[in-house]
């Protein structure tokens, strides 16, 4: 006998949302959804999916519901907003929060959102990227309690290769923090690696490969090098803002905790002036044009 699969919703159908959605309509689970814009939910209403028309809605059917946002603003607009999921929540509902936003801004909510309707918050933000969320190989990094973890772990599995309870709520954020300082001052790194070698007659096209499997070799460095040195930045796989707030998000959390992230808060000034300069919706890839413009 088949167990009945719990009722799932999900909330921002973007570049991470809609393809972690496709897998979990292909797992078979039924799913509603909300997004600000309802034209982006279009494809999933066809492979069986239903939309509601606001975020307390979502929690009508389902036992677990999915938020996949911008950042902490967003997320407070849809949770506590008119309309919001407070407004539909009740006791034995989770929210899993997929977005990256500030720790200290996570703990407060889901304090609030238990205390006014007994739905509790497990904050999961996920590494890995589109291609990961197409693939369903996304790492999570969770926090919340381990009762509520486990809950959500068989829905999880399908849409990441590893899911790790880091502590409390608001820990999956902490980690989250961390995975992106490494990531974006990588990312910065590469790109001046790029624009170097270009500029000492090197092929920047077989930098990726030849340093494959040494040191240096990370998973950034073989999607963003060769993609820098071809200047191809388009499909836009995630966004320069997203980095930028992420790194604003570690300069506070180090100032929060007094510790020093030197590296981190010259990555988020450079990030900054890029973004300043009309890249904030580009490809982070696009990091080597501000590069190749210093070098002239």
């Amino acid at each position: 006998m088949t167990a009945t699969l719990p009722a799932l919703a999900f909330a921002g159908i973007g570049l991470m949302g809609l393809p972690m959605t496709r897998r979990l309509l292909a797992a078979g689970y039924p799913l509603t959804l909300w997004n600000r814009t309802p034209d982006k939910c279009a494809s999933l209403l066809a492979h069986g999916a239903q939309r509601v028309e606001n975020p307390a809605e979502l929690c009508r059917d389902a036992s677990v519901v999915m938020l996949c946002l911008a950042n902490t603003e967003v997320v407070r607009e849809v949770v506590f907003g008119p309309g919001g999921i407070v407004e539909g929540a009740r006791p034995g509902q989770l929210l899993v929060d997929f977005s990256s936003l500030e720790p200290a801004a996570t703990r407060e909510m889901a304090a609030e959102l238990e205390a006014r309707t007994g739905m509790r918050w497990v904050d999961a933000p996920v590494s890995g990227g589109t291609p990961g969320a197409e693939a369903g190989t996304l790492a999570i990094m969770a926090g919340g309690r381990e009762e509520d973890v486990e809950r959500v772990r068989p829905i999880l599995a399908h849409l990441g290769q590893r899911l790790t309870r880091m502590g409390e709520v608001g820990a999956g954020q902490v980690t989250k923090v961390c995975n992106q300082m490494i990531v974006a001052c990588n990312a910065l790194v590469i790109a001046e690696v790029v624009a170097l070698a270009e500029r000492a007659g090197v092929d920047a096209s077989l930098i990726a490969p030849a340093l494959a499997g040494g040191f240096a070799d990370s998973k950034p460095l073989q999607i963003l090098a060769p993609q820098m040195a071809a200047s191809q930045f388009e499909p836009i796989k995630w966004h320069v803002r997203t980095l930028l707030k992420d790194l604003d998000t570690a300069v506070k959390l180090s100032r929060e905790q007094g510790s020093a992230t030197p590296m981190s808060g010259l990555a988020a000034q450079l990030m900054r002036l890029h973004g300043s300069q009309g890249n904030l919706e580009r490809d982070p890839a696009t990091l080597v044009e501000m590069l190749r413009e210093q070098c002239r």
